[in-house]
């Protein structure tokens, strides 16, 4: 609940608290806040402007969002300063290669690159994950020593977001509705197989995308020499493979600021 009874310090009003965070850290500058367009950053983007404090919202493009979340974010959300990435997502991967669990190029290329020099303001919560629970609400960014995150939200749980978000009749993506628990990058390789084979079934034009990069990538590697697509017979193949490689869930995803 956003309001809650502690033994100890009575009362508490988490959207005060939140509130209260952003004024006593407010830079000169204003803030950069880090918005991706799911429901915690909507939270984040509300209680900024419940604040007062001078901020600019900034939404890193991947590229290979879903298009209800683009749709969303153009609808209710033109202040959004887009960032665009150099190169689209599948461009980069016909000739670097698909993302793995364990070598995920992509967050830091594509969701992770803004906010230098600046005071960011994030949605991450401990509550979503194991991993998460250590986070604090203050850190410095360990890629880049000018940037600072502050996690004002750090201690909300999922309801409390929901509770928020009907509260202040805040729109969402409807993506939630169809049972969906965190938006990002399609066919993110740290979703479960189920989720992604989901996401094959409901976008087959974005899927088509997806193979025919992977066909140039399984090209270029043959071409090269490289006989690692031996494993496969084609690009195709390969595209199957990347996708059915998941066993479980993780968490966190390959969002940094839902």
């Amino acid at each position: 609940m956003l309001i809650e009874n502690d033994l100890f310090l009575g009362k508490m009003d988490k959207v005060k608290i939140a509130i209260d965070r952003l004024k006593n850290f407010e830079p000169e500058e204003g803030y950069y806040l880090a918005f991706s367009g799911g429901k915690d950053s909507i939270t984040i983007k509300k209680l900024a402007e419940l604040s007062g404090v001078k901020f600019d919202s900034h939404y890193s493009v991947t590229t290979i969002d879903p298009p209800e979340l683009i749709y969303f974010i153009r609808k209710y959300h033109k202040d959004v300063i887009w960032e665009r990435p150099e190169k689209p997502f599948l461009k980069e991967l016909e000739t670097r290669g698909y993302p793995t669990r364990q070598g995920r190029w992509c967050c830091g290329d594509y969701k992770e690159k803004g906010g230098s020099g600046r005071k960011v303001i994030t949605g991450i919560r401990k509550a979503e994950s194991n991993k998460r629970a250590g986070r604090r609400m203050v850190e410095s960014c360990y890629k880049d020593g000018t940037k600072t995150f502050l996690n004002i939200i750090i201690d909300w749980e999922d309801d409390d977001v929901w509770e928020f978000i009907h509260k202040y009749n805040l729109p969402y993506c409807s993506l939630y509705d169809i049972g969906w628990k965190r938006i990002g990058c399609l066919f993110c390789p740290m979703r479960s197989r189920y989720s992604r084979m989901r996401e094959i079934k409901k976008y087959p034009r974005y899927t088509k995308t997806f193979i025919k990069s992977f066909c140039k990538l399984y090209k270029n590697r043959k071409d090269a020499g490289n006989t690692s697509v031996d494993y496969w017979k084609n690009g195709e193949e390969m595209f199957m493979h990347w996708i059915s490689n998941c066993s479980k869930e993780s968490p966190d995803q390959t969002i940094m600021f839902e």
